[in-house]
């Protein structure tokens, strides 16, 4: 059956807010889950920009366009970022984007949260050339199809060039994270995220957004880092795109983003170790079996031991 679409809506009234480095995590957490699109003007230092702008330029000079309209045929894209630029770290571990991640994707309620840890969805570069036209406005969190009330997915892209109408900057729909999913898009409902380089936009994976046409002279690059539930598999086989004597040299909090660590209860274990372990060399073919559970099943099996009579129903 085809899906059927409405489009008796009026256009979107919203605009995108901005901020600086120094926005508290709780206030862009409100501001995302309100607009579902945050841009932070100037995250990176002058330092930083120059540093990623060197190691990552040779691989946009080398990297092939697409071949099909969605990922663009004029657009430039490569992944694997933390094994071919070492200063993306900084990007993925930013101070001032992944305790937000972390709060938006663990939930509100810290009792019981969404997940018990998130990771790294996607590590990529992107640069649209002259001449590209628009996507098509898409949601990111349309890779895994289910039905849910929370979200799935965030993303944050870094501008390495200053990000206009004219070179092609990212298309948001604000507040489009809280329509029905048949809601069709009118004309000016997309706002361009405009922003100049070495900032951050921030936008749920709930939200529609695409790339912008590039009507100027040069390539528009920005790097993208997307952050997930770490219970959902992942667009990018992170494991594999970053070989693990790369991953050895990383910051500890990296190398669980990209995959070494446990989600209680016992999800993404080697040989029932957190995989951390083996990255380490801590143990190879074999290992000790840990139970590696959630408080919740810790205090069920402590209730269990010590009163087996009231639980029999779990044991017999």
């Amino acid at each position: 059956m085809e899906p059927v679409f409405s489009s008796a809506f009026a256009a979107s009234s919203h605009s995108i807010e901005r901020a600086t480095q120094d926005i508290s995590s709780q206030h862009a957490l409100e501001i995302l889950q309100r607009d579902g699109v945050l841009v932070i003007e100037n995250a990176l230092s002058s330092f930083q920009l120059q540093s990623l702008r060197a190691e990552l330029y040779p691989w946009f000079d080398a990297a092939r366009a697409g071949r099909g309209q969605f990922f663009g045929r004029g657009t430039r894209r490569f992944s694997g970022l933390f094994a071919k630029a070492p200063s993306t770290a900084d990007l993925a571990l930013n101070a001032a984007v992944l305790p937000v991640m972390d709060m938006l994707l663990h939930g509100p309620n810290a009792a019981k949260p969404i997940c018990d840890v998130i990771e790294l969805n996607l590590t990529q570069a992107i640069g649209i050339e002259p001449g590209e036209p628009a996507q098509f406005l898409h949601r990111d969190d349309d890779l895994w199809a289910f039905p849910r009330d929370f979200e799935l997915m965030t993303n944050a892209m870094w501008t390495l060039d200053d990000f206009t109408i004219q070179n092609g900057a990212t298309r948001l729909v604000p507040g489009s994270h809280l329509w029905a999913r048949d809601r069709v898009p009118q004309p000016g409902d997309a706002i361009s995220a405009e922003a100049p380089a070495g900032s951050v936009i921030l936008w749920l994976g709930s939200v529609l957004h695409a790339g912008g046409a590039n009507h100027s002279e040069s390539i528009r690059r920005g790097v993208v880092m997307s952050y997930r539930l770490a219970w959902l598999a992942a667009s990018e086989k992170l494991l594999l795109s970053i070989p693990p004597e790369i991953a050895r040299t990383l910051p500890e909090r990296l190398q669980q983003l990209i995959g070494y660590q446990l989600h209680k209860p016992n999800l993404g274990w080697v040989e029932g170790q957190d995989p951390i372990r083996w990255l380490r060399g801590e143990f190879a073919e074999l290992a000790e079996t840990e139970d590696n559970l959630t408080p919740f099943y810790e205090g069920l099996l402590e209730a269990v031991e010590k009163d087996p009579e009231a639980f029999a129903g779990y044991l017999t």
